[in-house]
C-alpha cells in the first residue's frame, strides 16, 4: 500500500510539473502591442506571403523563407501570411498571435 501511495504522489508531482511547464509557454500579447502592430501595418503595409498547407494557428512554425518585420516597441515580429497578420516569436519562429 505504501508503494502504491508513493507512486500516486509521484504522478501528481510530475503532472504538476508538466502543467507548470505548459503554463510557462503561454504567450499573452497585450492589447497595447496589438494596437502598435495594427498602426505599424497601416503605415508600413506588408505584402502577403502565400503559403499553401500552412495552418495559421498558435504554435505553428513559420518557414525561414518568410521575412519577419521588426515592429518598434513590440517583442515579437510581424508577417502577413495568406492575407492574415501574425505575430511571431523571433527566436523560435512560432506564431504567438493571429490578429483578426
Amino acid at each position: 500500500m505504501k508503494l502504491h501511495l508513493s507512486s500516486a504522489a509521484a504522478a501528481v508531482v510530475l503532472m504538476g510539473g508538466i502543467g507548470a511547464a505548459l503554463a510557462e509557454n503561454v504567450v499573452v500579447v497585450q492589447p497595447q502591442q496589438e494596437t502598435v502592430v495594427r498602426e505599424y501595418i497601416k503605415r508600413e503595409p506588408l505584402a502577403s506571403v502565400n503559403l499553401l498547407g500552412v495552418e495559421l494557428k498558435l504554435g505553428s512554425s513559420v518557414p525561414d523563407t518568410v521575412e519577419l518585420r521588426e515592429v518598434p516597441e513590440v517583442k515579437y515580429r510581424v508577417a502577413v501570411i495568406n492575407h492574415r497578420t501574425v505575430l511571431v516569436d523571433p527566436d523560435t519562429r512560432q506564431i504567438v498571435e493571429v490578429l483578426r
